[in-house]
């Protein structure tokens, strides 16, 4: 444990997340941490803002947690969307979901929402991060060599910044990267920071 964090030395933080950028980024802040994963069906409700949305499922993740937090114990549970044209894009069902999503971000911005909540028996409080992403034009076979080559249907907008399609593609970013990968690493640290 980092020594920035000494408080947290009798704490066991539990990481509820399937997430392999998640588990990478949370050992980069030299934390140490215990992976319980906790699916949950992300259902959104039809009116929603999809500002509210990453919040909105990160605070589920939370709440559905099936397990009672014992008095040492800190959960964190995330959730990041990506918003297009004042769309959600959510991880795509198909090839060409992704295909169709890759497409309507090229040569364009979009906003990246990262929403991650910390909760333990007594207090729950929920961050927030937005990041303006801007991609260049993407011609239709280097978006299909991505998605035959790396992984993107288990990302929010068919896409990571840290694969081949954001070495090639991302041409500015407004914020942080790492929220893009799906973890607002300095808000985390911060959060962690104050907790006792």
């Amino acid at each position: 444990m980092t020594p920035f964090l000494n408080k947290l030395k009798d704490k066991k933080i539990i990481l509820a997340s399937n997430s392999p950028r998640r588990q990478e980024l949370l050992k980069g802040l030299e934390v140490e941490f215990e992976v319980r994963p906790n699916p949950v069906e992300e259902k959104i409700p039809g009116d929603m803002k999809p500002e509210f949305v990453a919040a909105y499922l990160s605070k589920l993740k939370a709440d559905s947690y099936p397990d009672e937090l014992k008095e040492n114990e800190i959960l964190i549970t995330s959730d990041t969307v990506v918003i297009e044209d004042g769309h959600v894009l959510g991880k795509p069902s198909t090839e060409d979901e992704a295909f169709d999503m890759l497409k309507s971000l090229s040569g364009s911005s979009h906003i990246v929402m990262t929403a991650v909540t910390f909760k333990d028996k007594k207090r729950q409080i929920t961050v927030e991060d937005e990041t303006i992403v801007t991609f260049r034009f993407l011609e239709e076979e280097e978006i299909w060599h991505y998605i035959k080559t790396y992984q993107p249907m288990d990302k929010a907008g068919a896409y990571g910044i840290q694969e081949w399609i954001g070495y090639i593609g991302v041409t500015k970013l407004e914020g942080s990267y790492f929220n893009v990968m799906g973890f607002p690493l300095h808000l985390i640290y911060e959060q962690l920071k104050k907790w006792s």
